[in-house]
């Protein structure tokens, strides 16, 4: 037999060796499946685990708000002090790290970790946890002569941050505990909001506009 038809018929054999899968190749590298976002885990609280918990870190902060405008402006076009009322109504909402609504009656997805966290907020702290909160008001505005004036207002807001405790019966992805940090800032009901007079010169403009 020839040295090149030897060769044929080993090339022939390694070719029906690979088709059946005689051979096993060196190990391929494969694609790491990504973990769960904070908030696929947020989901399965109390939904398909065996415990879910809050843990709040340090103590609750209740601080002002940021400093906004309520209610229209007050133009002075005359040479006396004036007062003017001016009628108002504002809304302070939350928010949260992960950008979950934590209305019950917004939100289904994540109903069970709403729960779990307005429970463990009420026990924490005593206190009830808000969504929303709405202020109305008439506010009576000192405005010097030439000036034109406004009222803001920063809302009394409560601040809690923490870590959501997940612990599942049989591994998820892979773990059978998770850790979700979770901070979230709302209106602390109960608490005064700080409304403020301000006042400033009308601008040529503003002069043109108003007191023409």
């Amino acid at each position: 037999m020839s040295y090149a038809h030897h060769r044929a018929r080993r090339a022939g054999a390694l070719a029906l060796l690979l088709a059946g899968g005689g051979l096993v190749g060196g190990p391929s590298a494969q694609a790491e499946e990504s973990p769960p976002t904070d908030r696929e885990l947020l989901a399965k609280c109390d939904n398909g685990t065996k415990k879910c918990v809050f843990h709040p870190t340090g103590g609750l902060t209740i601080t002002p708000g940021e400093d906004h405008r309520v209610g229209d402006l007050a133009f002075n076009c005359t040479e006396d002090d004036q007062t003017s009322s001016r009628a108002w109504e504002d809304t302070t909402g939350e928010t949260n790290t992960h950008k979950v609504s934590l209305r019950e009656d917004f939100e289904t997805e994540f109903l069970g970790f709403i729960k779990i966290f307005k429970a463990s907020f009420e026990q924490s702290f005593t206190r009830t946890w808000s969504s929303s909160h709405t202020e109305s008001q008439t506010t009576f505005i000192n405005v010097p002569a030439g000036h034109v004036g406004w009222v803001t207002r920063a809302p009394k807001v409560q601040k809690v941050e923490g870590t959501v405790e997940l612990i599942f019966e049989d591994r998820f992805e892979g773990k059978r505990y998770w850790y979700v940090p979770f901070e979230a800032t709302g209106p602390a009901e109960g608490e005064p909001s700080v409304k403020t007079q301000r006042s400033r010169p009308m601008t040529a403009e503003e002069r043109g506009t108003y007191c023409a």
